[in-house]
């Protein structure tokens, strides 16, 4: 069973005790808020060099980041109310990220440079999603996505799941069935939950937010494998936070909370105050190790929080959403 956590003598949670009903909702609101702010005072971080274009520019240093500003920040404005400061201020890095890639328009020469690479149009889905689009990208982008090579280019099933979620955004015909790639991933096989590991779990967390929209369509997970993760997400958050991987501990959450059904509240009872403890004063989120509490301006290098940071907001913005709306999304299948 999933336990909260106090601190180890080296600094580090440690797992101890049953979860307290309502613990969740107790400590999510400023969870969510801190790591927003955090986020909004280090958007100058996000911001594209002027070389992003030329070849050398790291992909992973650059668009990555603003690509996954974009897209957790969509889902959190989806996910909290109109008029909340939470809500405004992910409408506003959304918009901050859009002006990035001039509006489409960067977007446009990357397609043009690698009309084949997916993550220009993965990119651009996120605001498709959002409701920002290019007249021009989306008019090279929609032969380029009817031919056969792109149907055919070779990817983990994983992947292929995010580019198929990208054309559902856009509006396009999808290149190739969701269900019969979904039985080709590591979730979708119901792989031995003991052989859950840092990739598999990736994997894993990536399969759940590609299939329901980030979080957006729950009623798409299967039945069956909606019962193999309320079984066995508990012992691998257990086994996240006993290894300090706060990253994809938040992960974790933000696929519990993208469930069908009820929330999974002795999950999210246990998980969170956890993850709270870890949060800095600051609202930043380490990726792993042993979290610093001491007061700092900048406890962790951008590129070691950024992303943990992120997730934390998505994932407490799902969790709210699954603890404050009743019985939690319909259960009306639309099996992929």
């Amino acid at each position: 069973m999933t336990t909260t956590a106090t601190q180890d003598p080296r600094g580090r949670p440690a797992p101890r005790g049953p979860a307290s009903p309502g613990a969740a909702l107790a400590v999510l609101p400023h969870v969510l808020r801190g790591a927003l702010a955090w986020t909004d005072a280090h958007r100058a971080e996000f911001a594209l060099p002027e070389d992003v274009l030329e070849p050398h520019t790291q992909v992973n240093a650059t668009l990555k980041p603003l690509g996954e500003l974009a897209q957790l920040c969509s889902t959190v404005r989806a996910a909290t109310a109109p008029g909340t400061p939470e809500h405004e201020v992910a409408g506003d890095l959304v918009t901050y990220a859009w002006e990035q890639v001039s509006r489409g328009g960067l977007l446009l020469e990357l397609l043009r440079a690698e009309p084949f690479a997916a993550y220009p149009y993965e990119i651009y889905a996120a605001f498709a999603g959002y409701g920002l689009r290019h007249e021009g990208f989306e008019a090279l982008a929609r032969p380029l996505t009817a031919t056969r090579a792109w149907a055919h280019t070779e990817q983990h099933a994983n992947r292929q799941l995010g580019l198929i979620n990208s054309e559902r955004r856009v509006g396009v015909v999808t290149h190739t069935d969701a269900g019969g790639v979904l039985s080709r991933t590591w979730l979708g096989g119901l792989s031995e939950p003991w052989t859950f590991e840092g990739p598999s779990g990736y994997a894993l967390t990536h399969t759940v937010f590609h299939l329901t929209d980030w979080g957006r369509m729950p009623d798409r997970v299967p039945e069956k494998t909606d019962a193999y993760l309320r079984t066995w997400l508990p012992a691998w958050a257990d086994g996240c936070l006993e290894s300090g991987q706060w990253d994809l501990t938040g992960e974790l959450l933000a696929v519990a909370a993208s469930l069908p059904g009820p929330a999974p509240l002795e999950l999210l009872d246990a998980v969170w105050p956890v993850l709270a403890d870890v949060q800095h004063a600051t609202g930043c989120v380490p990726e792993t190790g042993v979290p610093v509490h001491e007061d700092a301006p900048d406890p962790y290098p951008f590129i070691d929080c950024y992303h943990s940071t992120l997730v934390t907001a998505f994932a407490a913005a799902l969790s709210l959403r699954s603890l404050t709306d009743g019985s939690g999304p319909s259960r009306e299948r639309h099996t992929p």
